[in-house]
């Protein structure tokens, strides 16, 4: 009798425990009051690099294909980024803008010199994608250029040239030659990097060195329209020496200095699966991806020690996940899958971006079709499938050059590896120019659902709705024979609640909410 007792006891006791267990609780404070910082719609960039294909047969397949195109851009790919609302657009590297040279990529196509990607498989290009092809694009989506220029291999009058080639509305000689080309009017180019990853694949260069090569390839870039906005090549993660010197030895010379950051298990031997990993891999990489936080926060105190009035701006030029290769693909392509893991990487660095963009003022995620954390993926057989992140950026696109709200968050947490601590609730939340409240929540965890009040701070809301993202199992994605296994879904977890709003989260899953505000 007692050992039924005690068993019925213990039973409960588990029960309890079980119970308590399926909802995590979460608190949300929101502080309208401190809301006057505004998310540029820069921080949703996007980064095509000449590698693997996400310009040869992402982007482009030629008006010669069989492959529906526009002139030369693949249809469907066209059509999927114009729904993205793609604020800009980086190009061509990467480590390949170092060894490009951009005269190769003009005139008429079939006399365009062919050349060897040295960086990425060794892949020979036509130079059929080239600068009108790029800057048509642009102008296609409505987004804007953002031109690397070459440093490493090539010269001051050569990126001089290229900048009079792509701006000038003068009866000069580049401008000639452009219209010669066929295209008359100057294009819109403000966006000017100096250079890539100059500490790397782009020269190897030390940050003194880089810092006066880039005052004179700087002091040649001439403005002959809109005023070019010149970016340092920046520091690597961690380097914040290089950040130091640069501030200290070009300065205000610069309108910005890019940054990159990876979400990367190394950069020596496997980096991992894409899509088969354990659920502690799952948990680490959002920790590392949490990471990005405290490097921002230390590059930009750097920055703030010699400029305090904010005048030169801090662009997260590349960032994402970097896994193995996808097996049967070929070798330097980096093309990979792309699970709910990478949406969370994505909504989770979106979540601390928005805090930052006092300084932090753009990001390019890497890269925008079949390369490292893409958007799109593609084959050859015309077919096309969105990927989770895609997904991610679409619904957090509500955020664009809207009024950040910054949030208190209490919540559990929970411990990952490499002595990491994980919330496992993130989020963000905006306030457009009609008076529209936007609220992007993640839920981590892999198994528990989480309850979250979230109080209003005096927003007087009517109604709420919502959507979200989710799958059965966290690797899964989507391919081209299932497109939709990771798709956006109405969400019906919200409800209004006297100055508060209650929020019932599934477990792995990411929610946008937009609230109607009574006036």
């Amino acid at each position: 009798m007692k050992r039924n007792v005690c068993t019925t006891v213990c039973l409960v006791a588990v029960l309890l425990i079980i119970s308590l267990r399926v909802s995590g609780q979460a608190l949300i404070k929101m502080n309208t009051a401190d809301a006057n910082q505004p998310i540029p719609k820069e921080i949703y960039g996007q980064f095509a690099e000449h590698l693997g294909t996400c310009i040869y047969g992402g982007l482009w397949v030629g008006e010669n294909a069989s492959i529906p195109n526009e002139n030369g851009y693949r249809t469907d790919v066209l059509n999927a980024l114009k729904a993205l609302k793609i604020p800009v657009l980086r190009w061509p590297g990467g480590c390949f803008a170092d060894e490009y040279h951009w005269m190769d990529g003009i005139g008429p196509r079939e006399n365009r010199p062919k050349m060897v990607n040295n960086n990425w498989g060794g892949t020979i290009e036509d130079n059929s994608f080239g600068t009108h092809e790029f800057l048509n694009l642009c102008e296609m989506l409505g987004c804007e250029p953002y031109i690397s220029g070459n440093v490493g291999s090539g010269t001051v009058e050569e990126l001089a040239k290229w900048v009079e080639y792509m701006t000038s509305e003068g009866d000069s000689p580049m401008a000639n030659l452009r219209r010669r080309n066929g295209r008359d009017k100057a294009w819109n180019v403000k966006y000017l990097g100096i250079g890539n990853e100059s500490w790397g694949c782009g020269g190897d260069m030390r940050p003194e060195y880089y810092a006066d090569l880039y005052r004179r390839y700087a002091t040649y870039c001439r403005n002959y329209g809109t005023r070019l906005y010149k970016v340092a090549s920046g520091a690597s993660d961690y380097n914040y020496d290089w950040t130091e010197v640069l501030m200290k030895q070009i300065g205000r010379r610069m309108s910005g200095v890019s940054l990159h950051y990876y979400t990367v298990a190394g950069w020596s031997g496997s980096k991992g699966a894409a899509t088969r990993f354990s659920d502690d891999d799952y948990y680490w990489t959002l920790g590392k991806c949490r990471e990005i936080e405290d490097i921002l926060k230390k590059h930009i105190a750097i920055m703030d020690r010699h400029d305090p009035q904010k005048r030169i701006n801090l662009l997260l030029d590349e960032w994402g996940t970097w896994w193995d290769e996808e097996p049967g693909t070929i070798r330097g392509h980096l093309y990979q899958q792309n699970t709910l893991r990478d949406a969370f990487v994505a909504s989770l660095s979106f979540d601390i971006f928005h805090k930052y963009t006092q300084r932090l003022t753009m990001a390019n995620i890497a890269q925008v079709v079949n390369v490292l954390q893409s958007m799109v993926l593609t084959n050859d057989k015309g077919q096309m499938a969105l990927t989770p992140t895609y997904h991610v950026f679409k619904m957090y696109s509500v955020h664009q050059d809207a009024t950040h709200i910054p949030l208190d968050i209490t919540c559990e947490k929970k411990a990952v590896r490499d002595n990491r601590v994980l919330p496992l609730i993130s989020a963000t939340a905006s306030k457009d120019k009609s008076g529209t409240v936007h609220i992007s929540l993640s839920n981590v965890d892999l198994n528990d659902s989480q309850t979250v009040t979230i109080e209003l701070d005096g927003l007087k809301a009517k109604n709420v709705t919502g959507e979200i993202l989710t799958a059965k199992h966290i690797t899964d994605h989507n391919t081209f024979d299932s497109p939709n296994v990771v798709n956006i879904a109405a969400f019906k977890g919200a409800k209004l609640n006297k100055g508060t709003l209650q929020v019932t989260l599934p477990p792995k899953s990411i929610v946008t909410l937009q609230l109607t505000i009574d006036k």
